[in-house]
């Protein structure tokens, strides 16, 4: 991919630049910290492509400090990281995150944590995880212990990362942690998540937080062809994976047939879209690529490393004719542009201003040309978004690292800086050094 010649469009004063990162795939130190679902996750053999653990990882647990100069240099506004339940369930566990809070305050990073990105505490996982409402009204109590110890320093905080997919793969598809295969049956693990973000969402209120917000992965579906059966394919998957997530956040009402699917029967959950429906002051959405989708094809499938069942009443298909990253994910930049224009006209003066909390690749080495140019596609195509009337508010790399990818162990590279994960070096990669010229461009 070849990168525009012409100077990005300059976004408005106040526009957030960030980079993202998560506990689990950076921290290390499991050995400060109670166990999560991915430890034992990882401990059966064939979880993990490479057969490799997070026990280490980055090692940002004790590297902090020179993970913090990398965002200081970088001159990101702000920083997304997520807070580990399990270490905050430890002795000592939050001391962890108030010193990372303060080394990011002292070098003028604004900190965003998310207080849940996949790694439940194993203990909860045991007593029935997500399939219990208990595990939500938990996870209240949880945030309002991170906000009494770190809301006076921190302003911006993120309920839940990615509902959609730890629900899909962690428990419908049984790729990623708790390794769950329930298919349809575990409909009961997205409204307890959501249910808990509203629960949080209130208990972070009393704490005094005021800008308050959830990450939501979203992409435009394509069905596979104008059939009327690859159509209604299609459908039901953008319903799943984007409209089951979203509506009920932003308009309080599960999509028709889907709030009698869900556990207490309609009038407890009637009562609970009246907590998840809780007002949030800005919305985030992680962003990588479209999908295209059309009707069951018959038969036990794989995609993108993924065994999809041949029950399931749609199957995902190849997007054709765009580049591709390492990870073998589609290159379209426009289709940012198509879902929030798209977001807008369907939820209206419901939408609270946009952040995207995520966006990023896949690419090996340190020159790396690909990422610069997917990064400067999708820049420009949120610039489009918001001169047709979206409003954005911010944009978060994914990943200020190369890290632990999940079910993919070290296989894959989202950082703008590399790790050499024998030594634990730290190389600043070419759009690593893009990017902070694009900022001090922006100011």
């Amino acid at each position: 991919m070849a990168t525009n010649a012409t100077p990005l469009p300059s976004f408005p004063p106040g526009f957030l630049w960030g980079v993202s990162t998560s506990a689990h795939q950076i921290e290390g130190a499991a050995d400060r910290r109670a166990p999560s679902v991915w430890d034992a996750f990882t401990a059966e053999p064939g979880r993990v492509k490479d057969g490799s653990t997070a026990a280490v990882a980055c090692d940002h647990y004790h590297r902090y400090p020179e993970d913090v100069a990398l965002l200081r240099d970088l001159g990101v506004d702000a920083y997304r990281f997520s807070v580990s339940w399990p270490r905050v369930d430890s002795p000592g566990g939050l001391d962890f995150y108030d010193r990372l809070v303060d080394e990011l305050c002292a070098a003028g990073v604004r900190p965003v944590p998310t207080l849940f990105h996949w790694d439940l505490p194993l203990s909860l996982q045991e007593a029935g995880g997500w399939l219990r409402r208990d595990t939500a009204e938990r996870f209240a109590g949880y945030a309002a212990r991170v906000a009494a110890r770190l809301g006076d320093r921190v302003t911006k905080w993120i309920t839940l990362n990615e509902p959609a997919e730890h629900t899909l793969l962690g428990h419908a598809l049984g790729a990623h942690a708790p390794g769950s295969r329930l298919l349809f049956d575990a409909l009961p693990v997205a409204h307890h998540q959501l249910l808990a973000h509203g629960l949080a969402v209130r208990a972070l209120r009393a704490a005094g937080v005021t800008d308050l917000g959830i990450a939501n992965s979203h992409g435009p579906t394509w069905p596979a062809s104008q059939d009327p059966a690859d159509l209604e394919a299609a459908g039901f998957y953008d319903l799943l994976l984007n409209r089951l997530f979203a509506d009920p956040v932003l308009l309080g009402r599960y999509p028709e047939g889907i709030g009698e699917l869900m556990p207490g029967g309609p009038e407890a959950v009637a009562a609970d879209l009246e907590v998840i429906g809780e007002p949030v002051d800005w919305y985030g959405i992680n962003y990588y690529a479209p999908t295209r989708v059309g009707a069951p094809q018959g038969s036990e499938i794989e995609f993108g490393g993924l065994t999809m069942p041949a029950e399931l009443p749609f199957s995902v298909r190849e997007v054709d004719d765009y580049p591709v990253t390492d990870f073998g994910w589609p290159v379209v930049p426009e289709a940012l542009t198509e879902l929030l224009v798209d977001f807008r006209g369907r939820y209206g003066d419901r939408l609270p201003p946009v952040v995207i909390t995520e966006n990023g690749c896949s690419y090996e080495g340190l020159d790396d040309q690909d990422r610069i140019a997917y990064l400067d596609g999708h820049l420009r195509a949120l610039h489009e978004a918001s001169e047709r009337g979206v409003d954005v508010r911010g944009y978060f790399v994914w990943s200020l690292l190369d890290n632990f990818e999940w079910a993919e162990g070290y296989a894959r590279r989202f950082g703008l800086v590399h790790v050499d994960f024998d030594t634990l070096e730290r190389t600043p990669k070419a759009s690593y050094h893009w990017l902070r010229e694009v900022l001090r461009g922006q100011r």
